[in-house]
């Protein structure tokens, strides 16, 4: 496998990498099962912005000279979120939902391109993202298509357990939301 150097990004200075990544973004998310054209990555380069400011925000970038072959996201859960009430086929204790602003990160993106899959660069890239983290957990969504599946693999091999099936928003598909114990 070639060298791959790993940058992270915190706080507002991820809002500034947008474009080294956007690339690998629109060829990771055009494959199925998300089938993602200009309209989703529109959407995606607003949201992108959004989550950019929110608190914990960290960013990293997985490449090979200069060129992002991968990236991964997330930042702290707020204590007003609604990750928890997305939830479809179960409803879980306010002790395990409430939030204070630190105790779950979430990732948002985690995507590598298919040249760079099966190398252990999502797992580098997990790694990095979570590494360091002042939190009690990390949540995550994976869709659940086959298409998928070596996505959810990764995820229980890290220790990640599914704790429901969510829809994020109106019109969205559904998700498997899974947990990681970090304590």
């Amino acid at each position: 496998m070639p060298d791959i150097t790993y940058e992270r990004f915190d706080g507002q200075d991820s809002a500034a990498q947008l474009d080294r990544f956007l690339t690998a973004y629109e060829e990771v998310y055009a494959d199925a099962p998300y089938n993602e054209g200009p309209s989703n990555v529109a959407e995606f380069i607003d949201h992108y912005a959004v989550h950019a400011r929110r608190v914990g925000m960290r960013l990293v970038l997985a490449a090979e000279n200069q060129e992002v072959v991968g990236f991964t996201y997330g930042y702290y859960l707020a204590p007003d979120t609604r990750w928890w009430r997305n939830l479809q086929d179960v409803t879980l204790p306010d002790d395990y939902t409430r939030e204070d602003g630190r105790r779950t990160f979430v990732v948002i993106e985690l995507a590598v391109r298919k040249a760079w899959r099966r190398g252990g660069v999502a797992a580098a890239l997990h790694a990095q993202l979570i590494g360091d983290l002042d939190a009690g957990r990390v949540t995550l969504t994976v869709r659940p298509e086959a298409e998928a599946e070596a996505a959810r693999s990764a995820y229980k091999a890290w220790g990640y357990r599914k704790v429901g099936v969510s829809h994020p928003w109106v019109g969205a598909p559904l998700y498997d939301c899974m947990v990681r114990d970090l304590s």
